[in-house]
């Protein structure tokens, strides 16, 4: 995805780098796991066509730098800091884990108009990954094998049917999404140690569209139902017959949910 780059820097000093396309109001894109700033390339030139993009490469992928220890807090900041970077209110996207950073930054800047989450993966108790995945993943890794780390995931943990599966490795965003592969363990690993009070999300403001797929496995979809029932300003949108990933499998389905909310 082409694009002028700008970067910003997170207060551990990370370099947080952004693809900006297109003209007119500002919307920030924060993609989640096993991906970066190309997840969006399926749906940029309809977005870049309304707004001006802001395509995240989340930090560890993409041209971002990095730190250690990793710490989820620190990808929150991240987000703030580039919304707070551009100067006046924006609209953001965040999907999947980046959702989560979404969500949590908004608690962070006050220069956010309206907020898009699609299917963050809060912890509620439901089952994400099976026992010894982790180490299965790290294994993979360690031989560099990393199609078969971002597939596992997919399959294991996104639970994504076969056809589905086949398009996101037709997507442009593959390569990204090998790049990004040893970021996996790292991101599911969180759910060991971060576990949100929904309650803490009541005092959110901002006008919030939940998005989730009619087929997304529960674990997906339930922390969107227990947002909307704490966010006062929320809607829940369901698309019918996709999972996770309709920006790939369903863009137009995606792009209608996403600009009648925006716009």
């Amino acid at each position: 995805m082409v694009g002028e780059r700008k970067s910003v820097e997170s207060p551990d000093g990370t370099v947080i780098v952004c693809r900006v396309v297109g003209d007119g109001p500002p919307l920030v894109l924060v993609h989640g796991t096993s991906a970066d700033h190309t997840r969006w390339a399926s749906v940029i030139p309809q977005l870049a066509a309304r707004w001006t993009t802001y395509a995240v490469d989340r930090r560890g992928r993409g041209a971002s730098s990095d730190a250690e220890p990793y710490a989820i807090e620190s990808e929150f900041g991240d987000v703030a800091v580039v919304i707070d970077a551009v100067g006046v209110e924006v609209d953001v996207i965040g999907h999947s884990y980046g959702a989560v950073c979404s969500l949590e930054g908004a608690l962070r800047t006050s220069h956010i108009r309206r907020l898009v989450l699609y299917e963050p993966p809060l912890p509620v108790g439901i089952e994400i990954y099976p026992s010894g995945l982790i180490e299965r993943l790290e294994a993979l890794l360690a031989a560099g094998d990393c199609e078969r780390v971002v597939m596992t995931f997919l399959r294991e943990v996104v639970r994504m049917p076969a056809d589905q599966l086949e398009a996101v490795r037709d997507d442009p965003s593959w390569g990204g999404r090998l790049m990004a592969a040893h970021t996996i363990p790292r991101e599911l690993r969180i759910a060991d140690v971060y576990v949100p009070d929904f309650a803490r999300f009541a005092p959110l403001s901002v006008p919030t569209l939940l998005l989730v797929g009619g087929e997304t496995p529960p674990f997906l979809v339930e922390p969107s139902r227990r947002l909307h029932e704490e966010i006062a300003r929320s809607e829940l949108s369901t698309m019918p017959g996709q999972q996770h990933v309709a920006m790939t499998t369903a863009p137009e389905l995606f792009l209608d949910a996403v600009v009648d909310f925006l716009a």
